[in-house]
């Protein structure tokens, strides 16, 4: 078997899959706010125990590596990190945006490009842009969200948008003739699995030592105002 497990706990949704060869056997998921700590563990005990397998049975594990949550994504990473040390197997780093992608393609297999956006607070959204192959356009970036900055987009010719990013923009980017929007995509593990077995087919794994999420923004501490 080449049994792969998937975490995501990049935004408020935590999700694990187990995939054998690219094909989904079983996932979870569940979007309760920021409450990663208490059930990344539990939840990978109970998918493989629902799966009837193992920790041993892996061979690899894949981590939606970011951008996304600052907290979120440490937690993730760290308990894929521990997970493929112990087990000795490799570490899979899939990016988050890229994985949105994957499902809106599936919900709108007909538009030309997906556009992806997770909230990074205020009109700030992380970003990028995708083909009908799922291949980056750009480089992923925290966009300021104005007039000027969205018509960047307006060169993609059926141009979908989707993620927890674009509601706030929604008036903005509506002025984009092309523009489609998709509802309620969040990142989730099961939506990886198609990407984690192409690296690992290619044996495109982390550097389990100096692999790190990409927070792409530092994290800030905001103090409160009296």
């Amino acid at each position: 078997m080449s049994l792969i497990l998937h975490i995501d706990t990049s935004t408020t949704s935590c999700s694990v899959a187990l995939s054998n060869k690219g094909s989904l056997l079983h996932s979870i998921a569940y979007d309760n706010g920021y409450s990663h700590a208490e059930n990344l563990h539990p939840f990978i005990k109970r998918l493989l125990e629902e799966s009837k397998l193992e920790t041993k049975d892996l061979a690899a594990v894949a981590i939606s590596k970011g951008p996304g949550s600052y907290t979120g994504l440490r937690i993730g990473v760290s308990a894929a990190k521990g997970l493929s040390f112990a087990l000795k197997i490799p570490l899979i780093g899939i990016d988050t945006l890229q994985t949105m992608a994957v499902a809106a393609k599936e919900l709108n297999p007909q538009a030309s490009y997906y556009c992806a956006m997770i909230d990074a607070r205020r009109m700030e959204v992380y970003t990028n842009v995708y083909d009908i192959q799922l291949q980056a356009q750009t480089q992923t970036s925290a966009l300021i969200l104005s007039d000027l900055s969205i018509k960047q987009f307006e060169k993609y010719s059926s141009i979908c948008f989707f993620g927890n990013g674009y509601n706030k923009a929604h008036a903005i980017l509506s002025t984009i003739q092309s523009a489609v929007f998709i509802n309620n995509i969040v990142p989730e593990a099961k939506y990886m699995i198609g990407l984690a077995y192409e690296k690992f087919l290619n044996q495109d794994f982390e550097n389990l030592i100096y692999f790190e999420p990409f927070y792409l923004k530092d994290f800030l501490i905001l103090k409160k105002t009296s």
